[in-house]
């Protein structure tokens, strides 16, 4: 059974940071890219960053120098470090996964999602 959740959602500051996590489990994540998007109230989601099975990474270019894509060891942990956020930042925040990247958002596998919330 595929499951990702997502962790380490709030409310921060503007200048502030956070850390989210997402736990994958029920496939190899090692064998997949990850992703996280992003939606905000009104408007259209968006690919925030993502990372492939060899490491390579893209960013939103709103988010790059500020955020971070990772993954823990084992590659079943994703983790986006947001720093200087801004209030632009605010929204839903989900973890995607699929088999290559660009993933797809709407026939990825995907978590509930994590609200950030910068003022």
């Amino acid at each position: 059974h595929v499951q990702l959740v997502e962790s380490g959602g709030g409310s921060v500051q503007a200048g502030g940071s956070l850390r989210l996590s997402c736990a994958a489990s029920g496939f190899a994540a090692s064998k997949y890219c990850m992703a996280w998007f992003r939606q905000a109230p009104g408007k259209e989601r968006e690919g925030v960053a993502s990372i492939d099975t060899d490491g390579t990474t893209s960013y939103l270019d709103s988010v790059k120098g500020r955020f971070t894509i990772s993954q823990g060891d084992a590659k079943n942990t994703l983790y986006l470090q947001m720093d200087s956020m801004k209030p632009e930042d605010t929204a839903m925040y989900y973890c995607a996964a699929e088999h290559v990247c660009p993933i797809i958002f709407e026939t990825a596998h995907r978590g509930q999602g994590t609200q950030v919330t910068v003022s």
